[in-house]
């Protein structure tokens, strides 16, 4: 049995003697914290942490951690990965005035990748998709949820879900699929969108779960896309095939997305950039997570979700990148941090909360990952040397990831 033992840091966050699936409210505030202490790793698990006075004396792989954080590594639960190219061009457009909806109307945007993703091969979109994971593995996600959308055609999508499952097989950290074929609606439907649903209810959903390529079915429910009532009907069909709901909401406007995604029990409801007393208020009666993307809102400059309102109502917020082409082109989970707490006036120990075991709970993976527990995965941040947790959104141009462990193997 091979074994890790990191000595001499400085903090140690998210450490845990009773395991917590998730926290809400004003225990969003509050994280686990030990100083100068140990963790020690056994076949990529947890098997010990407490105070250095207590730490064993070798191990076949020693770190030293002085100065340093090490907590547990981002549980990014909202991204978009698999495509085929960027999309600068659109990022100009947005200088220059037009917005994300008339950029769309124009046959940009969503369909503008659809478009790309369907001339490239399966090996193509894969081999992209491979170097940004590896590029937010280096930052410190170590759980990640990838959702298709940029095929709209079935042969598309399945080539999609097939490249998220080539994911899955090969990475060292858990990859969760979901099937987003009700992305947006495609320009040869615009005249007949009641076909496009009918083909991802017939088609699409039989042959996804056929072949065991989602875990999750998702609908960009906003306005201008999905109406909440075609959500229903979409994410029922989901249902039927065993794929539980997360889906987009209430990023372009208040358009009943949040009560849809209720209403059927979602995992969680992404984006929330428009939300009201009545949206809280339902979230509050329900199991369902409100999931903050700030890097979208960041770069389209339109609103922050209100994650203090949120909070102090009592919901366990997590936040996630939504790595995509065109409205958040970065899987920099730090940076999330640093944005949660700058814009959306979110504690360092509620961002850490919501970007690590919440984050878990939003990908159904908080028995596993999410906080250092004994017999928990061991894939851990170490961060550069830093007084407090504070300093991890406070140095937010800085690389504050020194090194990444995932499964007990440095990374």
């Amino acid at each position: 049995m091979s074994n890790l033992l990191i000595r001499n840091i400085h903090l140690l966050i998210q450490a845990e003697t009773e395991q917590r699936s998730l926290v809400r409210g004003k225990e969003m505030s509050q994280i686990p914290m030990l100083s100068n202490a140990y963790v020690l790793v056994e076949n990529g698990r947890i098997k010990a942490f407490g105070s250095m006075a207590n730490c064993p004396e070798r191990a076949d792989q020693v770190l030293d951690a002085t100065g340093r954080i090490v907590l547990p590594a981002w549980c990014d639960s909202h991204t978009h990965i698999v495509f085929a190219a960027t999309r600068e061009e659109e990022f100009v457009d947005r200088i220059r005035g037009l917005s994300y909806e008339e950029i769309a109307e124009r046959g940009g945007g969503i369909l503008n990748s659809a478009r790309k993703l369907q001339k490239a091969t399966e090996e193509e979109l894969f081999e992209g998709a491979w170097g940004r994971l590896q590029e937010v593995m280096s930052m410190g996600t170590g759980a990640i949820e990838v959702k298709s959308g940029y095929g709209l055609t079935l042969e598309s999508e399945l080539k999609m879900l097939r490249v998220v499952r080539k994911l899955k097989e090969k990475s060292p950290i858990p990859v969760k699929a979901t099937f987003l074929g009700a992305h947006a609606i495609p320009m040869e439907y615009k005249s007949d969108r009641e076909a496009y649903i009918t083909l991802i209810i017939k088609e699409m959903l039989p042959r996804v779960a056929g072949e065991g390529l989602a875990d999750y079915c998702d609908v960009f429910c906003d306005k201008g896309f999905f109406t909440p009532e075609e959500t229903i009907r979409i994410l029922e069909a989901g249902w039927k095939w065993g794929l539980k709901p997360k889906i987009h909401a209430n990023e372009l406007g208040l358009t009943g997305g949040v009560q849809a995604g209720i209403a059927q029990r979602a995992i969680s409801v992404d984006h929330l950039e428009y939300t009201s007393d009545v949206e809280i208020e339902a979230l509050k009666q329900s199991n369902t997570l409100p999931t903050l993307l700030p890097g979208c809102a960041f770069f389209l400059g339109i609103p922050f979700a209100p994650a203090r309102q949120m909070i102090n109502a009592g919901l366990p917020v997590v936040l996630a990148t939504d790595f995509n082409p065109g409205s958040c082109p970065s899987g920099n989970m730090p940076f999330v941090i640093s944005l949660a707490c700058a814009k959306m006036n979110m504690l360092p120990e509620e961002a850490i909360n919501a970007a690590t075991l919440n984050g878990a709970k939003a990908m159904e993976l908080e028995k596993e990952y999410g906080t250092i527990a004994v017999g928990k995965v061991a894939n851990l941040i170490i961060t550069r040397p830093m007084m407090s947790l504070a300093g991890l959104p406070y140095a937010f141009g800085s690389k504050v990831v020194e090194q990444v462990v995932v499964k007990g193997n440095l990374v």
